[in-house]
């Protein structure tokens, strides 16, 4: 796999703003010539959202052939840099063995293509979303999806070689396409792993057999304390919920004091006095594990890095086996380098959450080197076949040096 192109640029008019990155894009094919692009990745921030068929038609126009995948978002991402709540553009093109992968949608399914994993966009405003994602997951080999939920303040799309809106598109990769991909958490766990004794729909009444409601405020520090005076910490407080069934390990990391990549953070929206409940911003049937949380921006940076040592890892491990009847004088083993990348983050996540603008691509630069990027700010991220929230989902696709 050679390594992706990739371009961004910045204009009050998307017209410009292609215009910036279309020259990029031609001078880094010309130096890597024999170079066909075949997959292209473009997120466009909210502001160009009502021009989005336009601006996909001129990408059409000067890269024929190409198959196209992205989404909107209030912000969009590219290599060590972000543009958060500007007209902004990231386009990244690779090029693939087209019997390599298949963009999809409700108009384009799979039918015939035997998906090892895939990408997805999706409307947040889809109903029964989780089922949706859950479907897709089932129709891989491997389970895995990565991606995210568009997010807008206008016009919410996601690109599958058309522009959409409403329910899943993406594109899915053959079994030969390399990649490695991580979730990194945002927030902390303040309490311990906390079993579901008694819940209906997105109302929790119990946890270990006692009051929700009493558990969290213990959890908090605030026990015995009325619930409207310790608002201000409650406001500050979300949940993470996590299925045993999930865990590669049986263990969680809550009891490490930082959540794994089982965990799915979620509002908490209300509280039941009446019934020593709280409610959730999701279903909770009994048998899930609970821990309450807070945003913490050390945490998060240290999670994000973790995740890059990790991908590097395994991308260029410290020993590598020789092949059968190769001496080790000998031995030149092969070290897969990075093709390119795609990071979706929370919109709440950012520059804003990590203290300085571009602070999060920042990091993931330092970890990864200067390597093609693209990416956006989304209203939900999507791993494996979850739909998570405050969280990173980055994914390098790999080559062979």
């Amino acid at each position: 796999m050679k390594t992706f192109l990739q371009a961004h640029a910045t204009h009050p008019d998307w017209r410009y703003a292609l215009a910036m990155v279309q020259p990029q894009l031609q001078a880094q094919q010309r130096e890597r010539v024999p170079y066909a692009p075949t997959l292209g990745w473009v997120y466009l921030t909210d502001h160009y959202a009502a021009q989005a068929e336009a601006l996909l038609a001129e990408l059409k126009q000067h890269w024929p052939g190409v198959a196209w995948v992205g989404a909107v978002g209030i912000g969009v991402a590219a290599s060590g840099v972000e543009y958060f709540d500007e007209p902004a553009l990231s386009v990244m093109l690779a090029e693939l063995p087209r019997e390599q992968f298949r963009v999809f949608s409700g108009a384009m399914p799979l039918a015939g293509f035997a998906a090892h994993t895939a990408q997805v966009h999706a409307d947040p405003n889809t109903q029964d979303l989780a089922e949706l994602v859950a479907d897709m997951s089932d129709r891989t080999a491997t389970g895995y999806l990565f991606g995210g939920l568009a997010s807008a303040r206008s016009r919410t799309l996601h690109i599958a070689d058309t522009v959409l809106q409403g329910g899943l598109s993406g594109v899915a990769f053959a079994a030969g396409t390399g990649l490695v991909s991580r979730v990194t958490q945002g927030c902390q766990p303040v309490g311990r792993l906390r079993t579901i004794t008694g819940s209906s729909n997105n109302v929790i009444t119990s946890l270990d057999g006692e009051g929700a409601l009493d558990c969290l405020l213990a959890d908090l520090g605030l026990a015995g304390r009325e619930p409207r005076d310790a608002l201000p910490q409650i406001r500050q407080t979300l949940v993470g919920l996590s299925d045993p069934a999930d865990r590669d390990d049986g263990v969680s990391a809550s009891h490490r004091g930082a959540f794994g990549p089982d965990t799915r953070v979620r509002h908490l929206i209300g509280l039941d006095p009446a019934r020593r409940g709280i409610a959730i911003g999701d279903t909770a049937p009994e048998g899930l594990q609970l821990a309450f949380c807070q945003r913490n921006t050390e945490a998060a940076k240290r999670d994000l890095v973790r995740i890059c040592a990790e991908i590097r890892e395994e991308l260029e491990p410290e020993e590598m086996p020789l092949p059968a009847g190769v001496p080790e004088a000998a031995a030149e083993p092969a070290v897969a380098a990075i093709a390119g990348a795609v990071y979706v983050s929370c919109s709440g996540r950012g520059g804003p959450h990590f203290g300085a603008p571009s602070a999060e691509l920042a990091i993931v630069r330092r970890a990864l080197g200067d390597v093609p990027l693209v990416g956006f700010f989304a209203a939900g991220e999507i791993a494996r076949h979850h739909v998570y929230g405050y969280t990173g989902v980055l994914t390098v696709f790999t080559a062979t040096r």
